[in-house]
């Protein structure tokens, strides 16, 4: 009985002492980062797929692509299209042809005009098969082919973009895509 009450008391202890360290902490890590002005800039991209592990109808296609381009960033008035697939949710395929007309933040020149001076910070990520909540461990392929679209045409501070994708297997690391990306500080994001 006495172990059990003094058990108790540790643990009562230790839990006030973690939450008033916890409160202690969330200030400073929920700080805000500065504001950088910034301008969008205009891309045009295409890549194939070609999924071993994963198909997709073309439909599904663009709205995952669609997905993790507004997630990293992208304005909303981007447009996706994918060829040389079936449309309709149970019309599947393993390749396609994806166009990608979009806009993303870039630091502005000194000598911007005003108007299009766009409020950004700096803001942390992270894309693995778990994360955010429209990813899953099947979308290494998609993750692999769409790299060479998105490393060049966004602004990356400390990125860590790896794949390891196994044909026909899933696993929790087939990809991570990490590190912090410019994104508008408006609240409708572009």
């Amino acid at each position: 009985m006495k172990m059990t009450h003094a058990w108790l008391t540790a643990a009562a202890l230790a839990l006030s002492g973690g939450v008033s360290l916890a409160a202690n902490a969330a200030p400073s890590a929920a700080g805000p980062t500065a504001t950088e002005a910034s301008a969008w800039q205009h891309h045009h991209a295409t890549f194939s797929y070609f999924g071993l592990t994963s198909i997709y109808s073309c439909d599904g296609l663009e709205g995952k692509v669609r997905q993790i381009m507004r997630f990293l960033g992208a304005r909303a008035d981007l447009k996706v299209a994918a060829q040389g697939c079936p449309r309709g949710p149970d019309s599947l395929s393993r390749s396609a042809w994806v166009t990608v007309d979009f806009d993303t933040l870039a630091l502005a020149a000194a000598d911007a005009p005003t108007a299009d001076i766009v409020p950004a910070r700096w803001t942390a990520f992270k894309i693995d098969t778990q994360r955010p909540f429209f990813m899953d461990g099947g979308d290494c392929e998609l993750i692999e082919e769409m790299r060479p679209v998105l490393v060049p045409n966004f602004s990356w501070r400390n990125l860590d973009y790896r794949t390891s994708c196994t044909p026909h297997e899933i696993t929790l690391l087939d990809f991570r895509v990490n590190g912090e990306v410019l994104k508008s500080s408006a609240k409708d994001a572009g």
